[in-house]
C-alpha cells in the first residue's frame, strides 16, 4: 500500500457546462445551472426544477452508439473520452488497466421507457439492448470496454457516495499492485417522474420552483431540500512511476481515503456527524497526514436542513481546532445533486481547486444558519496558500455511507 497515486486526467459534463473547463469557470464564478423542467408531466410534481446537464450527451455521440446506452451510460463514456484524452491516452498494457464507475440508482430511464414500450406496443418492440442499458454495472461496463480494460472493471453502488468510493477503490488497486492506471469516477441520470415524485414524497427536494437558480443553498436558512441534478465526472488516476516513466502532467495527487457508516437512518444523517467525522479522520490517517494539513473541505453539503448542519458538525469533530482555516464550499448549490455522480465532479473540483490555489464560492448563501460553525467561501473565490496543501471531498449517501477523500496539491 506504498504506490503513490496521481491524478493525470480529468473528463466532466454537469449542469454547468459540458467539459471540465467550462463546468470549473461556472463555479468559480458562482453561475447555477439549475432551471425549470421543460417537460408536460412536470406539472404535477412539487418540485419542477432540475441541474439538467448543461450539453446533452446525445449531441457529442455518434447516434448509433448513442442509441444503444441510457443516458447516465452516455454521460459516462463522456467524461471519460474527455478525461482519457487529457491523461494523453496512456499506452498501458490492458491486464495493467482497470475501471471503477459508480452510481446510485442506474437506467431506470431506460427501464421505464422501456416498460411504456411493452405496454404500449408489446414486448416485440423492446430494444435488444434494453438488458445492458439499466444494469448498474453498465457505466463502468462501457467505460472498461471504451478504454480496453482487463485488470477489473467495478460499480460501487452506495448511493449519493458512490462516484467518492470508485475513485478510492480505483486508488487501492493501484496501491495493491493490481494495476497501473484506472479510469474511475461517477454517472447519473434519473430526472424522472417516478424518481422526482419520490423524492418529493420525502419532503428531500427544493419547491423553490418560481427562483430556480436560487433553489440549491447549502447552509443557508431558507433552504428547503436539494436540487436533483445529472451528469457524469471521470479522472485517470496513475501510480506515480508510471506516470513518471511516461512524462504524465500530474493535475493532484490521492492522498487517502475513509469509508464508514452511520448505523442510524436509512435516509436521515446522524446529527452529530459521528460516522462522517470518523470517515474524515481515517482518509487523513490514511495520508498521513494531521487536520492541520487541510486547508480546503468540497462539502457534501447537499441544501437539506438535517444534512448541512450534521455535516457542518463532522467538519468540526474531525479537525478540532483546525476547522477555522479549511475553508469549506458546496458546489451542489450550483450544479445541484448529481447522487452517484456528485463524489466525482466534486472531486475533480477539490483537485482543480488546489491545481489553482482558488476554492468556489458557494452561490445563494444569505443568511448563514446559526447552526453551522464552518468557515463557508460565498461571494467570490477564496485563494488557498502556496505551498503543498491538501483538502477534503465528503460525500454522503442514503444508508448511512460515509466517504471522504484526501487529495494533495501536485
Amino acid at each position: 500500500m506504498t504506490r503513490q497515486v496521481v491524478v493525470t486526467g480529468m473528463g466532466m459534463t454537469t449542469p454547468v457546462g459540458g467539459d471540465v473547463a467550462t463546468s470549473w469557470a461556472s463555479v468559480l464564478a458562482g453561475r447555477p445551472g439549475i432551471r425549470l423542467i421543460d417537460a408536460p408531466w412536470i406539472e404535477d410534481q412539487p418540485s419542477k426544477i432540475a441541474g439538467i446537464m448543461a450539453v446533452d450527451p446525445a449531441s457529442v455521440l455518434d447516434r448509433v452508439e448513442a442509441r444503444r446506452m441510457d443516458r447516465s451510460q452516455q454521460a459516462a463514456i463522456v467524461a471519460a473520452r474527455e478525461a482519457w484524452s487529457d491523461a494523453g491516452s496512456p499506452e498501458v498494457d490492458p491486464d495493467r488497466l482497470g475501471a471503477v464507475v459508480g452510481t446510485g440508482i442506474g437506467g431506470i430511464n431506460s427501464l421505464l421507457d422501456s416498460y411504456d414500450i411493452l405496454k404500449e406496443r408489446g414486448p416485440s418492440r423492446i430494444s435488444p439492448h434494453m438488458v445492458t442499458m439499466i444494469m448498474p454495472n453498465g457505466p463502468a461496463a462501457m467505460v472498461g470496454l471504451e478504454v480496453g480494460a482487463r485488470a477489473g472493471v467495478h460499480t460501487p453502488v452506495s448511493a449519493c457516495a458512490s462516484g467518492a468510493e470508485a475513485i478510492s477503490y480505483a486508488a487501492r488497486m493501484i496501491q495493491t499492485g493490481r494495476a497501473d492506471v484506472v479510469v474511475a469516477g461517477g454517472t447519473e441520470s434519473v430526472i424522472h417522474p417516478i424518481t422526482m415524485a419520490g423524492f418529493a414524497a420525502m419532503r428531500a427536494l427544493s419547491t423553490r420552483n418560481d427562483d430556480p437558480a436560487a433553489a440549491s443553498r447549502p447552509y443557508d436558512l431558507g433552504r428547503d431540500g436539494f436540487v436533483m441534478g445529472e451528469g457524469a465526472g471521470i479522472v485517470v488516476l496513475e501510480s506515480a512511476e508510471f506516470a513518471a516513466a511516461r512524462g504524465a502532467t500530474v493535475y493532484g495527487v490521492y492522498g487517502g481515503s475513509g469509508l464508514t457508516s452511520d448505523g442510524h437512518h436509512i435516509a436521515q444523517p446522524e446529527p452529530e456527524g459521528r460516522g462522517a467525522a470518523q470517515a474524515m479522520a481515517f482518509a487523513l490517517e490514511d495520508a498521513g497526514l494531521t487536520p492541520a494539513d487541510i486547508v480546503h473541505v468540497n462539502a457534501h453539503a447537499t441544501s437539506t436542513p438535517q444534512g448541512d448542519i450534521a455535516e457542518a458538525n463532522a467538519i468540526r469533530r474531525a479537525l478540532g481546532a483546525s476547522t477555522d482555516q479549511a475553508v469549506v464550499t458546496g458546489t451542489k448549490s450550483m450544479t445541484g445533486h448529481l447522487l452517484g455522480g456528485a463524489g466525482a465532479i466534486e472531486s475533480i473540483f477539490t483537485i482543480l481547486a488546489l491545481r489553482d490555489r482558488l476554492v468556489p464560492p458557494t452561490a445563494n448563501l444569505v443568511d448563514l444558519d446559526p447552526e453551522v460553525h464552518v468557515d463557508v467561501a460565498t461571494g467570490q473565490p477564496r485563494p488557498l496558500p502556496a505551498g503543498d496543501i491538501a483538502a477534503i471531498n465528503n460525500s454522503f449517501g442514503f444508508g448511512g455511507h460515509d466517504v471522504a477523500v484526501v487529495f494533495r496539491s501536485a
